[in-house]
């Protein structure tokens, strides 16, 4: 039997949660898959599939303590750094003693071997940084740390229109053997009942992820909707009520979440990538709040405000019951206007090809 490592970034929850499809296929056809990550990433992946075998590896430890990015990274790349290497020294132990096959990786730069097929999943082919100077110095070594890796794949179409932007079709070519497998998404199109108005789902480093909790459930509380919070908190399954027209719970299984998102009239969420994918999958319409200081979701947050398919608000200037009335006059996504399933014949492929 051929056993997969799949190795997503503990970086909110939103990389773990899209290699959620990759994982139910490769069971799918009969592979066997060993998860590894680290904390809430990796609780997420064991509360889907208690029946693997999940290991824990060293930890990034991102936090946005800034609206900075450059500010914010820099003081933590040492550490990052560190443990980009500790978990590459883990991966060679990992490969040798669990006969590893394969490797996917989710933007964790260490996961590889020279010996197996080792493929790297990331959207982020072109870093945005607010500086040319240092844009150009973190794209250079981007691509250093990608060709580390014998694959890319980016989880977006090829074409136009498509999901990231300049994210994965600027130029140059970064990789030789880069490959477009569709957007991933863990959550299903269908007909829900109207049990919430508002879904508001929380996600990303602290402490930023708990900045936006609090301003929303503030403003929520008075408003006359109902609500729905799910935290992404992942140590313990947590279900209370902040008021009576806020209900609050730690986290959702994908099942729960799909169930909750479609009997929800509105969704706010941060304008992460696997969000905008849960989005495309949903076809539904948002309210988009970026991480302040991570350029990654405000390019995403202007660029879907420029074709007016989703509302923006900044994390310091949140103004909710605004932000519900004026949602209804963007457009979001048609249901299925993107094939979430075109990674399937692609990963068969990949699988067919690794040597037993």
């Amino acid at each position: 039997m051929k056993r997969i490592l799949v190795a997503p970034l503990n970086w909110g929850l939103g990389h773990a949660a899209r290699c959620i499809p990759l994982i139910q296929s490769l069971q799918y056809m009969g592979v066997e898959v060993l998860l590894a990550s680290d904390g809430g990433a990796l609780r997420l992946l064991e509360a889907e599939f208690p029946n693997l075998s999940a290991i824990e590896i060293p930890s990034y430890r991102i936090r946005y303590e800034y609206s900075n990015m450059v500010r914010n990274i820099a003081w933590q790349l040492p550490r990052i750094t560190y443990a980009i290497r500790a978990e590459h020294r883990v991966v060679e132990k990992l490969v040798k003693e669990h006969d590893i096959h394969g490797i996917i990786s989710d933007n964790r730069y260490g996961c590889f071997n020279a010996k197996v097929s080792s493929i790297i999943l990331t959207h982020q082919l072109h870093l945005r940084v607010p500086n040319s100077f240092l844009q150009w110095g973190a794209n250079r070594m981007l691509r250093r740390a990608l060709r580390q890796f014998d694959i890319v794949w980016a989880p977006d179409v090829a074409t136009t229109p498509n999901l990231s932007g300049e994210l994965s079709h600027g130029e140059p070519i970064v990789h030789p053997n880069t490959r477009f497998i569709g957007p991933l998404s863990r959550l299903q199109p269908g007909q829900g009942s109207a049990e919430y108005d508002v879904a508001v789902v929380l996600s990303g480093p602290e402490p930023q992820r708990t900045y936006l909790e609090q301003r929303l459930l503030e403003q929520a509380m008075l408003l006359p909707y109902k609500f729905i919070f799910v935290q992404g908190k992942t140590q313990a399954k947590k279900h209370h009520y902040a008021a009576d027209n806020v209900e609050v719970v730690s986290y959702l299984t994908s099942y729960e979440l799909n169930q909750v998102l479609l009997a929800s009239d509105v969704i706010v969420c941060r304008s992460g990538y696997s969000s905008i994918m849960d989005l495309a999958a949903l076809g539904r319409k948002a309210l988009l709040i970026p991480t302040p200081g991570q350029t990654e979701q405000e390019y995403l947050a202007e660029y879907f405000a420029r074709q007016h398919t989703f509302l923006i608000q900044k994390q310091d200037e949140i103004n909710l019951e605004k932000g519900l009335r004026e949602v209804n006059e963007t457009m979001g996504f048609e249901p299925g206007q993107f094939d979430t399933r075109v990674f399937e014949p692609i990963l068969g492929e990949w699988v067919n090809g690794l040597k037993p």
